[in-house]
């Protein structure tokens, strides 16, 4: 490589991971059943972890493991979040969004769960994680979106790249309220 080469820096190089890794539009994953232990989701091909999608994803699965049973959610998050495990405060306001039987929420993010139903998605249980053109705005970060059966707009996911081109969750905004289940709600 002469020092012309060198000065030019990486033009007609091959794409890095990073790069490739910035995909628009949507994607759907699909479960037919979801995991009830940490070891049952990284047994999923979407533990890998390869791209932000499929982080968000598993990060759905796993609020949906902390509704049942709170232990093995955190695991489950914590396995999502990489190098940063969930603090004291992160697991306090999941308790305090899960209080008052609203453990539903991460189940209305599934395919056919609305409040007519009471959040009870189609089996097998389909998650659509999309992107919008402000996804890739910062360096080593992508924000996707997923949308909630009782819920007006799409809630936010934010997923970092860690050097080694895994993907881990850095913060979730899909726990607010959203619609009462016709169920519990006393004007249906």
């Amino acid at each position: 490589m002469s020092i012309f080469d060198k000065l030019k820096g990486n033009q007609g190089a091959t794409p890095t991971a990073a790069s490739t890794a910035k995909k628009q539009g949507s994607e759907t994953f699909t479960f037919s059943a979801l995991p009830e232990s940490l070891e049952q989701m990284c047994a999923l091909p979407e533990a890998a972890l390869d791209t932000p999608f499929q982080a968000a994803a598993l990060t759905v699965c796993a609020l949906c493991a902390y509704a049942a049973e709170k232990e093995i959610g955190i695991s489950m998050l914590n396995f999502l979040r990489g190098p940063r495990p969930l603090s004291g405060v992160d697991i306090s306001f999941l308790d305090d969004r899960f209080r008052d039987k609203k453990t539903y929420v991460p189940f209305s993010y599934f395919e056919g769960a609305v409040p007519q139903n009471d959040y009870t998605p189609n089996v097998p249980f389909k998650i659509t994680v999309s992107t919008n053109p402000y996804s890739y705005d910062n360096d080593s970060y992508c924000k996707l979106y997923i949308t909630s059966g009782g819920a007006d707009a799409p809630r936010a996911v934010t997923l970092r790249q860690k050097g080694d081109g895994k993907w881990c969750l850095w913060e979730q905004f899909l726990l607010p309220d959203i619609r009462t289940p016709k169920s519990q709600d006393p004007w249906a």
